[in-house]
């Protein structure tokens, strides 16, 4: 960002602040295309010299060092071969002894660097060769005899380990910054001139370099350019009174100890005010759908509700219908059993009748032989007999009438039974009657509940079908929302890989919601990009629109 990039928002409010043109087409060069800077044909001739000289250093720099390292090792492993001897070793052991002593520092080390290689590394490594160097540089200076008497001798035998070791590591900080430069993790270092120039500063710089991952210097340097430039902007807006800024425009000094740029921190309340509207419409989803989830429960509970009534009112009127039916059978049976017991006691009070009026005839016929024998007896023998006679005609017809009544009174009784037996056939049809009445009801209720069953399953399959729009409606939406949100996503990193101004970052925005509305700017309510870029001027948002609408029409599509 140079001094002439004002930001939205303070370009809206002061936009007779601009600072001269020619501090601002300073940094021109190193924004534009990147083809003027590539084709630059003074630099092609140059590169394959370059080549070459760093090819020869390296042939010069492997063949010096693997020189050197022989040279050392071979000089260490005589001494220490002979001091071996010397210490106590025997003489089988003791050419062995440099060997493990100076060999463990070329494993010790090139194992470090492949842990290194892995991104797995063990500093316990590295202290263990630099010991072993110590040591070996000890044995050798001190194999003639004690270090303090003769210096100069001490450090003639102990300057090869050491130039050996030397050019170990060398050769460990060569493969430890190629390895960084693979993965991208290589740091540019603070050149010194800037420590001794800016003694108080440079700490600062350091310190957000390393804490944010900044690893250009030249990246480093030009925040801190834009950042002085921002402020002295700020300072000839408010006459050099930065309290009257707002605290947005107060942002990019507050966030740059926390490695934002300039742009960043302008960029921050826009970016957090769409993550907040982002949450808004999140929770607004989850209610809605936390309300069409109660909804569904409720019509799924008022169902089986419905379902469970059916269920009872069925079984009630099935119940109802035997209790009925039963009822019915009973009173019908103790009717009959009532009418039978009564014909049978007025057919034995008719025996028991006839039974007495038997015995009374048979004494009656007792007496008269009686008195016919008396009268035989008796003077009186013919009178007698001729009473008798009248006797037993009276006797015979008093028979006949009895007769006749018994006969009449059994007729009378057995009309009585017999309608006392249509008496019960109507009162068992008037039960058959009942007990059909009862079927027809039963089968009357079973139909109602197939109905409300049948008329629950289609409830069922509505609610099923609901659920399964909803769902795919829900689907849909949340498929159209991420497709939004990837489009976006993909918009918002070119735009920072093109460090877009605040002007370019909101046209191409509106123009990403003119496609939206089928590419058709008019379409696109003035109202709606006021809310999204949250501007108070319809104007300003007309302007946005028509830039948008001819960025559209030159070819852009996020």
């Amino acid at each position: 960002m140079t001094i002439t990039e004002t930001p939205q928002t303070a370009a809206l409010d002061a936009p007779v602040s601009h600072p001269p043109t020619a501090v601002s087409d300073a940094p021109a060069p190193v924004s534009g295309t990147p083809g003027s800077i590539s084709g630059a044909p003074k630099r092609n001739p140059i590169k394959p010299e370059r080549d070459r000289l760093m090819t020869a250093l390296s042939v010069a720099a492997a063949i010096g060092g693997t020189l050197v390292g022989v040279i050392g090792f071979a000089m260490s492993y005589s001494t220490l071969a002979k001091v071996a001897l010397a210490w106590g070793f025997s003489e089988e052991l003791a050419p062995w002894f440099p060997v493990g002593v100076d060999a463990s520092i070329i494993a010790f080390l090139a194992l470090d660097l492949y842990l290194i290689r892995k991104n797995t590394p063990w500093p316990l490594l590295r202290m263990a060769a630099h010991g072993m160097t110590a040591a070996t540089v000890w044995f050798n200076a001190s194999s003639q005899g004690h270090i303090g008497d003769d210096p100069v001798k001490a450090a003639s035998h102990g300057v090869m380990p050491v130039l050996f070791v030397i050019g170990v590591e060398a050769a460990r900080r060569l493969i430890i910054q190629k390895a960084r430069l693979e993965a991208g993790t290589a740091v540019d270092r603070i050149p010194l001139h800037r420590w001794i120039l800016a003694p108080l500063d440079t700490p600062r710089f350091y310190r957000r370099m390393r804490l944010y991952a900044v690893s250009s210097y030249e990246e480093m340097v030009k925040r801190q350019q834009d950042l002085i430039a921002y402020e002295q902007w700020l300072k000839r807006k408010y006459d050099g009174d930065l309290s009257k800024a707002t605290d947005d425009e107060r942002l990019p000094m507050t966030m740059a100890p926390y490695g934002y740029t300039v742009d960043e921190a302008l960029a921050m309340p826009e970016r957090q005010a769409r993550e907040a509207e982002a949450r808004a419409e999140e929770a607004e989803r989850r209610r809605l759908a936390a309300e069409t989830r109660r909804e569904l429960a409720r019509k799924k509970a008022e169902a089986e509700r419905l379902e469970a009534a059916g269920k009872l009112e069925a079984v009630r009127a099935r119940v109802e219908g035997e209790t009925g039916q039963a009822r019915a059978h009973a009173r019908a049976q103790v009717s009959a059993a009532e009418r039978a017991a009564e014909l049978e006691e007025a057919a034995l009070e008719t025996a028991l009748i006839a039974e007495a009026r038997a015995r009374e005839a048979e004494a009656e016929r007792k007496a008269a032989k009686e008195r016919e024998a008396t009268a035989e007896a008796d003077l009186r023998a013919a009178e007698l007999e001729r009473q008798a006679a009248e006797k037993r005609k009276e006797a015979a017809e008093a028979d006949r009438v009895a007769a006749a009544e018994a006969q009449a009174i059994e007729t009378q009784a057995i009309a009585e039974a017999r309608k006392a037996a249509a008496e019960a056939d109507r009162a068992a049809a008037e039960t058959e009657q009942a007990a059909a009445e009862t079927r027809r009801a039963a089968a009357e209720a079973d139909r109602k509940k197939a109905e409300e069953d049948r008329r629950k399953a289609i409830a069922l399959a509505d609610i099923a079908q609901a659920r399964k729009a909803a769902a795919e409606t829900e689907q849909a939406a949340a498929e159209t929302r991420l497709a939004a949100a990837e489009i976006e996503r993909r918009a918002v990193e070119a735009e920072d890989v093109a460090k877009l101004k605040p002007r370019e970052r909101a046209v191409r925005r509106v123009a990403r919601m003119i496609l939206a509305v089928d590419g058709v700017a008019e379409r696109l309510p003035l109202a709606d990009i006021q809310h999204e870029l949250a501007v108070s001027s319809p104007a300003t948002a007309s302007e946005y629109r028509q830039e948008a609408a001819e960025l559209l029409a030159s070819g852009y599509r996020p």
